[in-house]
């Protein structure tokens, strides 16, 4: 598997890994009507908003985008880090996908500068993080009113 670099030409195909993954993986956890407001969300339009908002990368298997993740400054911190979309197709989840794209945005400048990353996880996804070293923010690991289960990562960043 590669990966690299989201590029503006994933936007679609990066979108519709997104809505197959929110609809066989998350949708059992979530009422329909908030699974296709989030694939909205996530459009090729989305997509690209949240790429130029971000460090997006993509994993690719034979030329097909198979994951995304991708890695923000908290509201402009320099301290502080988002880890904004991770995301795997059904078809490709528990080979290590999303492992190796969370590793990469955790060695992405943006996480290193950071001490203290924080993500919002879905109901879903959050055994996953756990083992990826985050905690539950404020030791809660039940999710808000709106699904999602807040986690973080705490660090020493490393300076330039």
């Amino acid at each position: 598997m590669l990966i690299r670099r989201f590029r503006p030409e994933d936007a679609e195909e990066t979108s519709r890994m997104i809505a197959a993954a929110l609809r066989e993986t998350n949708g059992p956890d979530y009422p329909a009507e908030e699974i296709e407001e989030l694939a909205e969300f996530y459009s090729p339009a989305g997509v690209l908003r949240r790429a130029g908002e971000s460090h997006m990368y993509v994993g690719c298997e034979d030329g097909a985008v198979v994951g995304c993740g991708a890695v923000s400054s908290y509201d402009g911190s320099e301290t502080e880090s988002y880890i904004m979309t991770l995301f795997v197709l059904p078809g490709c989840q528990g080979r290590g996908v999303g492992r190796k794209l969370l590793e990469t945005l955790e060695a992405d400048e943006i996480f290193l500068r950071a001490e203290r990353v924080e993500l919002s996880s879905s109901i879903t996804a959050h055994g996953f993080y756990k083992k990826m070293g985050y905690a539950y923010m404020q030791g809660r690991g039940e999710p808000d009113k709106e699904g999602s289960v807040h986690m973080e990562k705490r660090r020493t960043p490393r300076r330039p």
